[in-house]
């Protein structure tokens, strides 16, 4: 326990950090699973609707990761690599689609 009001402070603070890191963290995984499912569908029966839908998707999660860089909840290579890992399942589909 916390002697000191400054140390309940920032226990405080360390908490509500911990739990804005979280939320970030689960939303760029969630978002994540739903670009590769949209991948998976493209790329099963590509068509110009599913490339579109694929596409929105990305966007969504490059803002989302690109945001939890900004508030200090990722590392720039963290995100960078989470990106290319974006950028490469729907290059791996392509192909295969054509």
């Amino acid at each position: 326990m916390a002697n000191s009001k400054s140390a309940t402070k920032r226990i405080d603070i360390n908490e509500r950090n911990r739990m804005r890191n979280k939320a970030y963290k689960s939303a760029v995984k969630t978002l994540m699973k739903k670009y590769f499912q949209a991948v998976e569908v493209y790329a099963s029966s590509p068509s110009e609707e599913q490339l579109q839908t694929v596409q929105t998707s990305m966007s969504i999660a490059y803002s989302k990761i690109d945001k939890a860089v900004k508030r200090g909840v990722y590392h720039k290579n963290n995100a960078a690599r989470k990106k290319a890992r974006l950028a490469k399942a729907l290059k791996n589909a392509v192909p295969q689609a054509s």
